[in-house]
C-alpha cells in the first residue's frame, strides 16, 4: 500500500479539543483501558472500570488468549467503544501468544525461536531493526479482519509497548491503515504528534500518561491530585486496570499496577472528582468523525 502522503499543511487550532467542537478552556479526558483480551481478569476489571467507573474506552489486543472472550464481551455491550491495540510482541512468558498471520507470512517480526519478541529495550531495538513493513502491514491487517470477522466496529488504533509505532514508517502506515477502515490513531510522540496536528487531525494536546509511569504507593491521591491539575485541552490516560487475583499474581509482573488503576477508576472518589473539576471524560468516536472526515477529504 502507498505510505501517508501529507496534505497542504493547515494552521492547527490551538487546542485539538477545538477540533472536536469544544471551547478552547474545555478539560477533555479520555481514559482508554489498555491490553483488553490479554487474560480473563483484565478483561473483568476493564468491563467494570467502564461500566461502574470512570474509564471511557478499551483498547482490543486481538492476538492474546482471552481475546476471543474480550470480542463476546463486546459483542454483547455494543455501547463501550474500544481500538485496536496493535500488537508486535509478547511479555506474558506465563501466556504466550504469536502473530495472527502465519509465521511463514511473517518471519521479520519473530525472534531466533520464532516466537514474537518481548518488549525489553534490546528485544524492541532488535525488532525494528529487522521487521519488514509489509510483513508488518499484513499483520496489522490480519488482526483489524480478526475484529470485523466478529462483527465489531472499533473506534481507533494505538500500540502496545511500541509508542507510536517504534518507527515513523510504521506509524505512517497505521495512519493510512486508519484511513482505509475509518478510524483514528492514538499519537503523542514528535514528530508525529505534530504531523498529525499539521492534518488538521486532533491528537493530545497535553501530556500523555501511561499508567505503568506511576508509583503504586499513594496513587489514588496521585490520580485525584492529576485530575485536580488537568489542563484546558484534549487529555489522554491509558490505564490498565486488572482485578489482581490470585491467577493475575502468578502470571503478570505488573498485576499491582493493573490493581490499583482498577480500585481507583472504580472508586467514588474518581467521580466526584471529575464533577467537582468540570471535566468531561470522552472518548475516540468523537475524534474518529474528524480524522474520517479529513481522510474522506484527501
Amino acid at each position: 500500500m502507498d505510505e501517508t502522503t501529507d496534505p497542504v499543511a493547515v494552521t492547527p487550532a490551538e487546542q485539538s479539543s477545538e477540533l472536536l467542537g469544544y471551547p478552547p478552556d474545555a478539560r477533555l479526558l479520555i481514559v482508554n483501558c489498555d491490553d483488553f483480551g490479554m487474560y480473563p481478569a483484565i478483561n473483568a476489571a476493564v468491563i467494570e472500570s467502564i461500566e461502574e467507573g470512570i474509564a471511557s474506552s478499551c483498547s482490543l489486543m486481538v492476538p492474546c488468549p482471552a481475546a476471543s472472550q474480550a470480542m463476546e464481551l463486546l459483542g454483547r455491550r455494543p455501547q463501550i467503544p474500544f481500538g485496536i491495540h496493535l500488537t508486535l510482541v509478547c511479555d506474558m512468558p506465563g501466556i504466550r501468544w504469536g502473530p495472527m498471520a502465519s509465521r511463514e507470512q511473517v518471519p521479520s517480526l519473530l525472534d531466533p525461536a520464532g516466537a514474537l519478541f518481548p518488549p525489553t529495550p534490546a528485544a524492541r531495538a532488535a525488532l525494528l531493526g529487522q521487521a519488514r513493513l509489509d510483513e508488518i502491514e499484513l499483520e496489522f491487517r490480519a488482526q483489524i479482519d480478526a475484529v470485523a470477522l466478529a462483527g465489531l466496529t472499533p473506534t481507533h488504533l494505538d500500540f502496545h509497548c511500541l509508542a507510536d509505532g517504534g518507527r515513523n514508517d510504521i506509524l505512517d502506515l497505521t495512519v493510512a491503515l486508519a484511513a482505509e477502515y475509518g478510524l483514528s490513531v492514538r499519537v503523542w510522540l514528535e514528530p508525529g504528534h505534530q504531523r498529525m496536528r499539521q492534518r488538521g487531525l486532533p491528537v493530545t494536546d497535553n501530556e500523555f500518561l501511561d499508567s505503568f509511569s506511576l508509583d503504586i504507593e499513594g496513587k489514588a491521591a496521585r490520580y485525584a491530585q492529576m485530575l485536580r491539575d488537568l489542563p484546558a485541552g484534549l487529555n489522554e490516560w491509558a490505564v490498565h486496570p486488572g482485578l489482581g487475583d490470585e491467577e493475575s499474581r502468578g502470571i503478570d509482573d505488573g498485576w499491582a499496577v493493573r490493581r490499583t488503576d482498577y480500585e481507583f477508576l472504580t472508586s467514588p472518589q474518581a467521580r466526584d472528582v471529575l464533577q467537582q473539576e468540570d471535566i468531561t471524560v470522552i472518548d475516540y468516536r468523537t475524534i474518529q468523525q474528524v480524522w474520517s472526515r479529513n481522510a474522506s477529504c484527501r
